[in-house]
């Protein structure tokens, strides 16, 4: 019989255009295998939110697999070493995989290559990272001349089909039990409501783009509004693979109205992959070296603000209805993001990397290069950023942005309070005794942070 074929999965959790799948078929036995690797990431580890989100594709996934024939091996250890005892144990010597960008997985694919055949495809973006250039051929820095360039090349190919058939190997290699990888909390169980929100596996991913369809053509007029949430709610899925974001160009596209912004968006996702190409080290360095010298606080009186952040107590309701958001479901509306993420930055003046990590850990759709690129754009430090001196006015946005409803939502002790004062009850005298005052005033804030950035000029 034909030696096996390994097929090696990360953030590709799929089977509908899945080309290293397809590559792998086509050459006959395939063993379809997740590695569960926390040594190569070293401190890049998956976060626990994104761990509760693998356990239940991984399951959907196995699911799929068998029902074409096939099952998902698991194994737990660096990914070049369980990789060669599966393919010593079964005779195979050739391994098929979609290519990954971050750091950690170019190292994983370099060591692999050097016990195995191992042939990557491209398939998570809508070009492949580093082929979108300049005339000089140099790698684009900057969102707005990379998304013209990238649009150029539109659309992206047609999305292949998943194959009717997986063909089995003649005996199956050992494989570790999903539930004994603990990815799931249990003592507290904190991700109990992300299962009112989330369908992890391919099934959730389709279906939440049969629902965005219809609301495409008006996302430029909904996406900024938090209690109408207009965004796509797509990013966990397309992080994880479980659609590709070919598949998604050619579903919105077309679709009248605004689908052209959302297409834009979904570019934003290949340019973070083009920064972290060129600059592996974006979610820990600042982009802009001046930036070193910024005078981040630090001390107690700075972990007690972080910590207020992170459960939503800082006193500013739309902050705080964000970061609550986030812990509860594991996903925070993008506006939202913004305005917490400047609130740290900006009003707090505690370091951007802070505020990173603690997404990295508690977001379901932790993305590196979006995580970083995003964190640096807001922070101003990055080498395509806002300036410094922009600083978010969060209780202007929230009534610009009518986050009233969203407020009332995630901030039950403020529920009972009408608009306009929701945005700011402090001010309009009618803040409930359980409700934290302002850690700082925004003025405050404001002249602190300019103060601050005359270090690094």
């Amino acid at each position: 019989m034909t030696a096996p074929t390994l097929l090696w999965l990360r953030r590709d959790l799929r089977l509908a255009d899945q080309p290293a799948l397809l590559a792998a078929v086509q050459q006959g036995p395939v063993i379809p295998i997740y590695v569960l690797d926390d040594e190569t990431p070293k401190h890049r580890k998956m976060g626990a939110a994104s761990r509760w989100w693998l356990h239940h594709s991984l399951d959907a996934l196995d699911k799929a697999l068998r029902e074409k024939g096939s099952r998902l091996i698991l194994r737990r250890g660096k990914c070049d070493e369980e990789l060669g005892e599966v393919a010593e144990d079964v005779g195979a010597d050739t391994v098929h995989a979609i290519r990954h960008y971050e750091p950690w997985w170019r190292n994983a694919e370099r060591a692999v290559a050097k016990r195995l055949n191992l042939v990557c495809h491209d398939g998570n973006y809508l070009a492949p990272p580093g082929s979108i250039t300049s005339g000089s051929g140099e790698p684009y820095k900057i969102y707005t001349p990379f998304w013209r360039a990238l649009r150029d090349v539109m659309p992206p190919g047609h999305p292949l089909d998943r194959p009717r058939a997986i063909p089995a190997p003649s005996r199956w290699p050992q494989t570790e039990r999903l539930s004994d990888w603990d990815l799931l909390p249990t003592k507290p169980n904190w991700a109990a409501g992300f299962a009112k929100e989330w369908v992890p596996g391919e099934g959730g991913a389709h279906d939440r783009v049969d629902d965005f369809v219809d609301e495409v053509a008006r996302y430029d007029e909904t996406r900024n509004l938090p209690s109408i949430e207009g965004s796509s709610r797509l990013s966990p899925h397309l992080h994880f693979g479980e659609v590709s974001p070919g598949y998604v160009w050619h579903r919105m596209a077309g679709k009248g109205g605004s689908s052209s912004v959302f297409l834009s968006e979904l570019a934003w996702r290949d340019y973070a992959q083009n920064v972290i190409l060129q600059l592996p080290d974006y979610g820990a360095k600042n982009g802009r070296e001046r930036f070193d010298d910024l005078p981040w606080r630090s001390g107690k009186a700075a972990q007690d603000d972080l910590r207020a952040w992170q459960r939503g107590e800082t006193g500013y309701p739309i902050v705080d209805a964000g970061m609550r958001q986030l812990w509860a479901t594991g996903w925070m509306h993008n506006r939202v993001r913004m305005i917490a993420a400047s609130f740290l930055i900006k009003h707090l003046l505690i370091d951007w990397r802070e505020g990173e990590q603690w997404f990295w850990d508690t977001l379901v759709d932790a993305d590196y290069g979006n995580n970083s690129v995003n964190w640096q754009w807001v922070a101003g430090t990055g080498i395509d950023a806002n300036m410094w001196g922009r600083i978010m006015a969060p209780l202007t946005q929230s009534e610009k942005f009518d986050a009233g409803d969203y407020i009332r939502q995630w901030v039950p002790e403020l529920a009972h309070i009408p608009d306009p004062a929701i945005h700011d009850p402090e001010q309009a005298g009618c803040r409930p005794p359980g409700y934290p005052a302002k850690l700082i005033g925004h003025r405050e804030a404001r002249e602190r942070a300019l103060t601050a950035a005359k270090m690094v000029r």
